[in-house]
């Protein structure tokens, strides 16, 4: 008798452990603990064991496994970006819950020179473009936006081409 009840208890961790839920994240990290939700940007979990909330943005989390049924669940599909030429892959985020989970890596910018020959619009895909170049230069797949501008100087110069500058900052993230 004494010896069920010693395996009925060691045998509690591993009946608790199945139940768990599993968090795969993209950069080969497992969590195992509990989903408590999944929103529009992010995964909210707690630890094996915790009460307290912890949260990831959706862009770190590949998929997640459900311990009491076993349903597999992919949340986000991998960004790979290996270089400049990937720079077109970059995604730009405008909300600070969806990098929860990556990895800060530079302030970056891009911008239009002064004086060019670009409307307004040319203006503003030329920078963009220069801002996912530098984050793809830096093997980043995430600029979270912190700063998207222009300087419009038709009133004080008259006006037409090379009127307009566009100045884009963020900051680059990988996994």
């Amino acid at each position: 008798m004494k010896k069920l009840i010693v395996a009925i208890l060691l045998a509690i961790p591993f009946v608790v452990n199945a139940q768990s839920d599993k968090i795969l994240l993209h950069n080969g990290k497992t969590i195992t603990g509990k989903v408590i939700k999944v929103t529009e940007h992010t995964v909210i979990y707690t630890y094996d064991g915790e009460d307290a909330e912890q949260t990831f943005g959706k862009f770190a989390v590949a998929n997640i496994t459900y311990g009491k049924s076993g349903r597999e669940q992919e949340i986000t599909p991998k960004v790979e970006v290996n270089g400049e030429a990937d720079w077109e892959k970059v995604l730009i985020i405008e909300n600070l819950e969806e990098v929860s989970g990556l990895k800060r890596v530079a302030e970056i910018k891009g911008k239009t020179s002064f004086i060019n020959y670009r409307t307004a619009g040319g203006s503003d895909r030329k920078s963009l473009e220069k801002l996912k170049k530098e984050a793809a230069a830096n093997k980043c797949p995430f600029v979270l936006m912190t700063s998207d501008k222009d300087i419009d100087r038709k009133s004080a110069t008259g006006g037409g081409f090379g009127q307009v500058q566009s100045i884009k900052k963020g900051v680059s993230y990988s996994y």
